[in-house]
């Protein structure tokens, strides 16, 4: 400790912050940047010569246009304003769907369609259309039942779900949906087996019998066929998800124009060239449809269309644009051509893929990010404090 006076110690300390000579400086003979002087930036070794506290780490050292002035004429900084959330967690859980659901939305949509065109070749008499119809449906169903299953973790689960019925409950109206189509569509496409069997015995009894009941499958196929194809978009935006809970009326209309391009699209690569009449026209029904909502989706929800044009989404959903105007563009002008009914068909199918999966992932992409959550809140509070001024 100093033996000298606190007094002549302060008066010293008052001499160098006025810039006056009060007695000998002990800091004279050190290089003038070390010198105390407000208008310059002050060091750590400055700052511990003149006893005065050291700069913080992470001052503000220039001043921003908006800024204050603090004491002294010391020139703060306010840092930018920035959106964040609490520890910069997500306000909501992101859906915990992986792949096994974005195609489940998809093999759904593609049993619903096929069994329509199938329902159209039946009214139509074109056995080709209708027996294409019928087992792809048949196959979408199966699929479409497994990735269930392996989104539900055991089989057990699924039929744990039917033991109660919740109209107000998407996913349990949607699992007696499938519930109900799986085994008509199951009957419709085994009695396209019928021709095949012996005309003697009871092989020939089945042969008789499975046309007429395979009619009447197929035409209870169709009659859930809109239920299986659209309730999807009512579940996705039955949840918190910001930009698919907004885009609750535009999901169930994109879905079933996806649903009714994919199951042209069966009909153009499988159906006889003759045949394909119904799946032309149904592919530019469904184009339409698909495309319209599409187009809502990313215009008219302000902020929450944004996940929609945006990254993964995004390319997804312009991928599905460019393949069903492809689409339908060849299932409208090669008509006589084997080739390019094909190459449509799988456009078409393509797109529903990529529509499918684009909106899924908008959706997590929306999750993940607070502001989709908060900043559409603070709008509807804003907007509700207005009208009650």
């Amino acid at each position: 400790m100093s033996d000298r006076p606190v007094g002549d110690r302060f008066r010293r300390f008052r001499d160098r912050l006025a810039g006056t000579a009060g007695g000998p400086d002990p800091t004279a003979g050190e290089s003038h940047a070390t010198s105390f002087r407000p208008d310059a930036p002050r060091s750590d070794a400055a700052a511990q010569a003149a006893r005065l506290a050291p700069v913080p780490s992470g001052a503000p050292t220039q001043r921003r246009r908006g800024g204050r002035r603090g004491r002294g004429g010391e020139e703060l900084t306010v840092p930018a304003a920035g959106f964040t959330s609490y520890y910069g967690r997500p306000v909501l859980k992101p859906p915990v769907w992986k792949w096994d659901i974005a195609a489940y939305l998809f093999t759904g949509g593609l049993a619903a369609g096929s069994s329509l065109l199938a329902a159209g070749g039946q009214f139509t008499g074109r056995p080709g259309l209708r027996r294409a119809g019928r087992l792809a449906a048949l196959a979408a169903v199966g699929a479409s039942t497994g990735f269930l299953i392996r989104d539900l973790g055991r089989p057990a689960r699924f039929h744990h779900m039917l033991r109660v019925a919740k109209p107000t409950s998407p996913m349990s109206v949607g699992t007696w949906i499938l519930a109900a189509f799986g085994p008509a569509a199951g009957v419709a496409a085994v009695a396209e087996a019928a021709p095949w069997l012996p005309e003697d015995g009871l092989p020939g009894l089945a042969r008789r019998v499975l046309p007429p009941v395979g009619h009447a499958a197929g035409l209870a196929a169709a009659a859930t066929a809109p239920a299986l194809a659209t309730y999807t978009g009512v579940l996705l935006a039955d949840t918190a998800v910001p930009s698919w809970h907004e885009a609750y009326p535009e999901l169930p209309v994109i879905f079933a124009g996806s649903a009714l391009a994919s199951g042209a699209g069966v009909g153009l690569l499988a159906a006889p060239l003759g045949q394909t009449g119904p799946a032309r026209r149904m592919a530019v029904a469904g184009a339409a449809l698909e495309l319209y909502g599409s187009h809502r989706v990313e215009t008219r929800l302000g902020l929450l269309s944004e996940p929609y044009r945006i990254g993964r989404a995004g390319r997804l959903l312009r991928a599905g644009r460019v393949l069903t105007a492809a689409g339908v563009a060849g299932a409208l002008l090669g008509g006589r051509s084997r080739a390019v009914s094909a190459l449509s068909g799988a456009a078409l199918l393509a797109a529903s893929v990529a529509t499918r999966f684009g909106i899924f992932h908008g959706g997590v992409a929306s999750a993940r990010d607070p502001k989709y959550t908060v900043v559409p809140q603070r709008e509807r509070l804003a907007r509700r404090a207005a009208v009650q001024d």
